[in-house]
């Protein structure tokens, strides 16, 4: 959804401030993992293309590979990093950004680069966790003092509540959005008629779906639109480690898994002559010396025993379910966010 990596300038209210960290903006910046430059035989170069909210965990892991390799094979690694919206990011791959290895929002932005001709099949198979290195829940970002009393789930249906969230057929992030209210319903053992008319009533309560999480963070913040705004655990998380008072209620009774998946683009790695050390910084980030970094930067880890060591900054989920509990990402497309589908009949019907 969002990220960090902003520069604050002098003048700013604490609703820009807050907006304009929760925007996730593009950016592209190069740093030497190892100060050392030798030759083509004494260093290697790699490109890490991810989402915008990752930064501040490679800010730290990169430097903890870079040392390990520097150790084992004597060669410096240079990173070449860009951070910006998943989807974004992935269009840019397509589109010829070079990337060795790639980090995203979600699984439907991997698909879209492995249909590219990147990634080959069965990426996901070759790296632990099914490819996901990190995980993260949906938060429900009020006003201060939390005046209309939000909370969980039902009180978005509630016809006094505002509700922002993004457009979920122009952005990845809202789609986490609408399958966690969607799994509300039919992860508690209720049926599609119920989750229709649940998740229709919390629409109507967002007349303006902004396109994407840029804009709905500013609608809420800047614009003052809504009471609650549909956000990541881990941005929220993020937000108040760099001191932003961001009042929130996380669902723990029931809540959607956001997986976030990482891959060797395996074109590019073969035309770099990168594999090798690609490989093996994606295995590091499966260490729990990477998965620390990630916790501590707001993700859920996939390593249970970091997880346990974190746990008091992540409450429990008593209901946890993941996309394949939806039939999986191709059958979630279809079925909600293709032309046509359960999203595009909710916003008819509300039209009407």
């Amino acid at each position: 959804m969002v990220g960090s990596g902003y520069q604050f300038f002098r003048g700013r209210s604490l609703k820009r401030l807050i907006a304009g960290f929760l925007l996730g903006i593009s950016l592209s910046i190069s740093i030497v993992a190892c100060s050392s430059v030798g030759s083509s035989r004494s260093q290697v170069e790699l490109t890490l293309v991810s989402f915008a909210v990752t930064r501040s965990a490679y800010e730290s892991i990169l430097p903890l590979f870079a040392a390990k390799w520097k150790v084992e094979h004597q060669q410096d690694v240079v990173f070449n990093q860009s951070y910006g919206g998943s989807g974004a990011q992935a269009r840019a791959m397509v589109d010829g950004l070079d990337a060795d290895i790639v980090n995203l929002a979600l699984a439907l932005d991997m698909k879209r680069i492995e249909k590219a001709g990147l990634l080959q099949a069965g990426w996901d198979q070759r790296i632990p966790h099914g490819a996901i290195v990190t995980h993260s829940v949906v938060d429900l970002v009020t006003r201060e003092g939390n005046p209309k009393n939000i909370q969980g789930w039902a009180d978005l249906a509630r016809e006094d509540v505002r509700v922002v969230t993004a457009n979920p057929k122009t952005s990845g992030g809202a789609r986490w959005n609408f399958m966690a209210l969607w799994g509300a319903v039919t992860q508690r053992e209720g049926n599609d008629m119920q989750a229709l008319d649940y998740t229709k009533r919390v629409y109507s309560n967002a007349p303006v779906l902004p396109r994407d999480a840029r804009e709905a963070s500013d609608a809420f913040f800047q614009q003052g639109q809504g009471d609650v705004l549909l956000n990541y655990e881990n941005e929220v998380i993020l937000a108040r480690k760099n001191g932003m008072d961001l009042p929130s209620v996380l669902p723990t009774d029931i809540n959607v898994s956001i997986d976030n998946p990482i891959a060797v683009v395996d074109t590019n790695v073969d035309k770099h002559g990168t594999r090798a050390v690609a490989e093996a910084f994606v295995q590091f980030l499966f260490t729990p010396e990477a998965q620390r970094e990630f916790a501590k930067a707001g993700f859920r880890p996939v390593d249970q025993q970091i997880a346990q060591e974190f746990a008091a900054q992540y409450p429990k989920v008593n209901n946890l379910f993941t996309v394949k509990e939806l039939g999986g990402w191709g059958q979630v497309q279809a079925k909600f966010f293709d032309d046509g589908a359960v999203f595009d009949q909710i916003q008819a019907s509300l039209r009407g």
